[in-house]
This record gives structure tokens, C-alpha cells and sequence, in this order.
């Protein structure tokens, strides 16, 4: 088989299991709002009316928005570092002895460790920051 070949087939294998991954974090939810009065004038009553049912008032917090989307991100961030040291992994096997193509495959799977660990690193300290200063009552 021609590199390029297996190329492909690795995408193709990688490409499912990212279209799952991404369908579960982009699910609609649910946007009718829970305690909503339309003929309450009220300023606490439009904002009952604005936000959707089920979600979070507040930004910060265990439940808050910022940590949600920080804790998105970390996670997309670990998963590709996880996928490119799939990746190397397949690239070190395939590389047939050839140096050049060997420095590389160790190069991406030492990226891709160091992307790992970066992650988990910053994942740490922004709960441990978010923790820290938020002042529960």
C-alpha cells in the first residue's frame, strides 16, 4: 500500500469517531424557558423569559458558564493531541526504517505528549484558579 493510501484510511478511521464526539458536544438543547409569565411586565420576569430552561444563571461557579466552555475547550484540545498521537503512532510504524520519516512520527508523538500534558496542566489550574476565587455562599 502507498502512504498516501494510508493516509486516507487513518483519516477515514479518525473522521467517525470526531463527527461522534462533536455531535454530542453541539446538541441542541432545550430553549423553552422555565418560569416565563408573559403578562408580568417585570424586569425579573423578562429575564426568566430570556434564558432558556435548564441552563446556568451564572458566569462562574461549578456549574457556571465560563468553567463550561473552559472545560470545552480543554477537552477539544485534549482530544486532538490524542488523535495526533494515534497519528505519530501510525506514521512511526508505517515509516518503512526511512530516518527522515521517523524523526518526524517521534516529533509528532513528543508534540503530541506535550500537548497532553499542557492540557491537562491548564485544566488543573483553571479549576484550581476558578475554585480559589469564587467565594460560595
Amino acid at each position: 500500500m502507498k502512504l498516501k493510501s494510508v493516509k486516507i484510511m487513518l483519516f477515514g478511521a479518525l473522521l467517525i469517531p470526531m463527527m461522534a464526539l462533536s455531535s454530542m458536544l453541539f446538541a441542541p438543547a432545550s430553549v423553552f424557558a422555565g418560569d416565563c409569565n408573559p403578562s408580568d411586565p417585570t424586569l425579573a420576569n423578562g429575564q426568566a423569559c430570556g434564558q432558556p430552561a435548564n441552563t446556568s444563571g451564572t458566569l462562574f461557579g461549578s456549574d457556571g458558564i465560563f468553567t463550561t466552555i473552559m472545560n470545552t475547550i480543554l477537552f477539544v484540545i485534549g482530544s486532538v493531541a490524542v488523535i495526533m498521537l494515534i497519528y505519530g503512532g501510525v506514521r512511526y510504524t508505517i515509516s518503512g526504517g526511512d530516518e527522515k520519516a521517523v524523526t518526524s512520527a517521534k516529533n509528532t508523538i513528543l508534540y503530541a505528549v506535550v500537548g497532553i500534558v499542557v492540557s491537562l496542566l491548564a485544566y488543573a489550574v483553571v479549576n484550581f484558579v476558578l475554585g480559589a476565587l469564587i467565594v460560595t455562599t
